[in-house]
């Protein structure tokens, strides 16, 4: 009974540190996500231009080095991977209170964002490490989701202080607090037990698992697939935004009461979620009535063009119900395909490829929603609605192919 309870209670501590772990450090992002464009325009007095191309270069940095950074993971022990990852870009985050030139901010910003995506995978191959099951990994995954949203929700109310402020040593002070936050994370991430083996030949874990992952068709064409309903995140970040202010008469601030309903949402249901998700045939056909969700939720914006009042109000809100539905079931049929249809020997470097996956997807899905509003207007709705119906309805054929193959 001592041996039982001792198995059970270790990945589940664990687990829980990784949960305060993930809170501490989204706090910190709710805060810089909400104070970093204008500390890098009107603090270090960077043009807009410069500051788009150095995320653009960090991004791609990041798109090459998930899958690399994976594998690793998986050759060597994903709890210290995770914990180097984010020891470095605490560094990164501190050192953006020493930048003075353009080259010194593209290096900072490559080196604070180009392991973001390989620290994502690296942390969910170390909660596949802590537990057993799809079930019981997704379930994990999406408390840490919770949390992250809870902590990224505090952190911007206090970035929003730090914006009314708008004092140059009050933006290095929370510079200087999200840089402790992952200092927090990566400590409390060195507590965590080792995860499991992976139980293959030495041999075996030698060899090229990065190289592995990109000769599974089968698996990369779930995960590609899918990722493309990653589009909801631009769908609410830059597309609602744009179609509020040019095409209905509605107030600006509906965009925000939306993306409040966005966050309360995910808070209180992606954990329900998880419970369609435990098996390959239950999570593909979350991804289907994601897909189905999303596109409902286009059409119905594509009705309010030029609309005012409570009616286009009602719509938009509505809009946002199923919107909502759609984002939980494509991020919990997300992790369960992703988690189910992986090589156990090699959680990292699978992971890395469905992060790279998410990640290509999100470097065009502002200028895809952009671009479909400004030159088709309602028409674009539709197109990006087409687009997610076109990417869901054939993952369960493809997931039958990827369970078959494995």
């Amino acid at each position: 009974m001592v041996v039982t309870s001792s198995r059970h209670t270790r990945p589940a501590s664990g687990l829980d540190r990784l949960l305060w772990g993930r809170g501490v450090s989204a706090l910190g992002d709710g805060l810089w996500f909400t104070i970093w464009a204008l500390y890098f325009t009107r603090i270090l007095h960077l043009s807009p231009a410069l500051v788009g191309a150095g995320m653009a270069v960090a991004s791609g940095t990041g798109l090459v080095a998930a899958i690399p950074l994976g594998a690793m993971a998986d050759r060597f022990d994903a709890r210290t991977i995770l914990v180097v990852l984010t020891v470095v870009r605490g560094i990164a985050m501190g050192c953006y209170a020493l930048v003075r030139d353009p080259w010194a901010f593209v290096l900072v910003t490559t080196v604070f964002v180009a392991p973001a995506n390989g620290a994502s995978a690296v942390r969910t191959a170390l909660v596949a490490g802590l537990v057993d099951g799809t079930d019981a990994r997704v379930k994990a995954l999406a408390r840490q989701r919770v949390a992250q949203h809870v902590g990224y929700a505090a952190g911007a109310g206090m970035g929003a202080l730090v914006l009314a402020a708008d004092d140059p040593r009050i933006y290095a002070f929370a510079v200087a607090g999200n840089a402790i936050s992952f200092g927090a994370l990566a400590i409390l991430t060195a507590t965590v037990p080792a995860p499991s083996a992976h139980g293959t030949p030495a041999g075996e874990r030698e060899r090229g698992r990065w190289a592995v992952v990109l000769r599974d068709r089968p698996y990369l064409a779930v995960v590609g697939t899918t990722s493309v309903l990653s589009l909801c995140w631009a769908m609410l970040s830059t597309g609602l935004p744009l179609w509020v202010a040019n095409s209905t008469r509605l107030p600006l601030s509906v965009s925000g009461v939306v993306v409040v309903i966005s966050s309360v949402g995910i808070a209180a249901l992606q954990i329900f979620v998880t419970r369609f998700t435990a098996t390959t045939s239950a999570a593909a056909r979350t991804i289907v009535w994601a897909g189905a969700s999303l596109a409902v939720a286009c059409v119905l914006l594509a009705t309010t063009a030029g609309g005012s009042g409570a009616v286009a109000m009602v719509v938009v809100i509505v809009a946002a119900l199923f919107h909502v539905a759609g984002e939980l079931g494509y991020v919990g049929g997300g992790w369960g395909l992703s988690v189910e249809l992986m090589r156990e020997d090699a959680r990292g470097a699978y992971q890395g490829a469905s992060e790279a996956s998410t990640a290509t997807v999100q470097m065009f899905a502002p200028a895809f929603f952009s671009l479909v509003l400004t030159t088709f207007a309602a028409w674009g709705w539709l197109l990006a609605a087409a687009v997610f119906l076109a990417c869901s309805l054939p993952v369960p054929a493809l997931a039958r192919r990827a369970a078959r193959a494995r």
